[in-house]
């Protein structure tokens, strides 16, 4: 570990998609710039992410498509830095990719060639008179301002004027993850709205947990939490509750102790059969009508939890409508360790949003998941994570 301090213009703390992103274009800008990692290898997020072809942004990005207490803070970032301006970017790589549903771009071959792409533009900062050092295993982070920062590491100690922390949330911690931007954020005055599990899957128990011999079982569903959008997309049974995109989307909203909200079969009249003249109603009719638009196996359960008390026109018609309106009560989430990203994070009321800069603490800069703005799923956190990375790197 060198024994003297070594100075930076910014030291930059986490390799994952913002901080690298921010490094590779703040040294473009000429700066000279430290990115210290507390891990062996940078990316590891972009690495498994989008089943290991990252989902690297989303075309129809807008601010609707994010979650926070403040939901125009990110509107300013998100319009400096689009989806096309990423796209140009992987293009320029020579990146080969493919638009899957709703708007979300993977890479063909492997997330790989995204993260090469970012640790190739931080060795591009030598042609723009700057430079990136990436650190690695610079673990036991401290930071301290006294005029610049000061920042100790089991990898010696750095100083710069800036401070860009990209450390992210506190999602799938096999990865490493920890709370020290938050820490960073307390430590320096700013607030921190209380992290919680995102894009995760939800936990059935009691009566509702029939539900999980269903493993397996999918279907196309909207589903909504009670202040939250609806999502029209597939519901995944699981052996523990639910998941699925539609699942994981509205878990973002979710709160415990509140009902999750799935219409079961958009715009299906699931029971029309049984309201035909001279049909047979009941259990067995009811399962043959849902059959024809839902699996058998869902469809059966459904006779069986959900026939209506009586057979009278009255009654399937207030059975139809509660197919289309079934309530579920999670009781809880899976937790970080399966969460995708964390909802909350350092509070936006404290922070510049044209630049990500604190505005008690000129200098110090918070961008990606560590600020309260979380993406739906499907690329939209990978482009916060760019777009608030561009938004800082242009102010530094």
């Amino acid at each position: 570990m060198p024994s003297t301090p070594r100075h930076f213009d910014v030291v930059v703390l986490g390799a994952g998609a913002a901080g690298l992103f921010c490094a590779a274009m703040a040294g473009q800008r000429g700066r000279r710039v430290a990115l210290l990692e507390h891990g062996a290898q940078p990316g590891r997020k972009i690495l498994i992410s989008g089943g290991g072809r990252c989902n690297f942004t989303n075309i129809h990005c807008a601010p609707q498509n994010f979650l926070s207490a403040n939901p125009h803070f990110a509107k300013s970032a998100l319009a400096l830095y689009q989806p096309r301006h990423f796209l140009e970017l992987v293009d320029r790589h020579n990146i080969p990719w493919h638009e899957k549903t709703l708007g979300q771009l993977f890479c063909d071959r492997s997330a790989r060639d995204i993260l090469n792409m970012l640790l190739a533009e931080c060795e591009r900062a030598s042609a723009f008179n700057g430079s990136v050092e990436l650190v690695l295993n610079a673990r036991d982070i401290r930071v301290a301002r006294s005029g610049d920062f000061h920042v100790t590491s089991t990898q010696g100690e750095f100083t710069a004027p800036a401070l860009v922390i990209a450390t992210g949330g506190l999602s799938i911690p096999r990865l490493g993850t920890s709370g020290l931007a938050y820490d960073l954020a307390r430590q320096f005055g700013l607030a921190v709205i209380p992290p919680r599990p995102a894009l995760v899957p939800l936990l059935l128990s009691g009566k509702e947990a029939t539900w999980t011999a269903l493993t397996g079982v999918s279907a196309m569903v909207e589903a909504y939490a009670d202040r939250g959008p609806h999502f029209r997309e597939k519901l995944l049974v699981t052996h523990r509750g639910l998941s699925g995109p539609a699942i994981l989307q509205a878990s973002s909203y979710w709160q415990p102790g509140e009902p999750l909200h799935v219409d079961l079969a958009p715009d299906a009249d699931l029971l029309a059969p049984l309201l035909a003249p001279n049909a047979r109603r009941d259990a067995a009719a009811m399962r043959h009508a849902l059959g024809e638009h839902l699996p058998q196996r869902l469809a059966a359960h459904l006779a069986a939890v959900g026939s209506p008390a009586g057979w009278t026109n009255a009654a399937l018609d207030g059975c139809e409508r509660s197919l289309h309106h079934w309530e579920f009560h999670p009781n809880g989430t899976e937790g970080f360790e399966k969460a995708e990203v964390t909802a909350g994070g350092v509070d936006t009321d404290g922070l510049h949003a044209r630049t990500m800069e604190a505005r008690a603490v000129p200098g110090l800069f918070i961008i990606g998941e560590a600020v309260d703005v979380t993406g739906h799923l499907g690329g939209f956190n990978f482009q916060w994570a760019w777009a608030s990375a561009a938004a800082a790197a242009h102010a530094l």
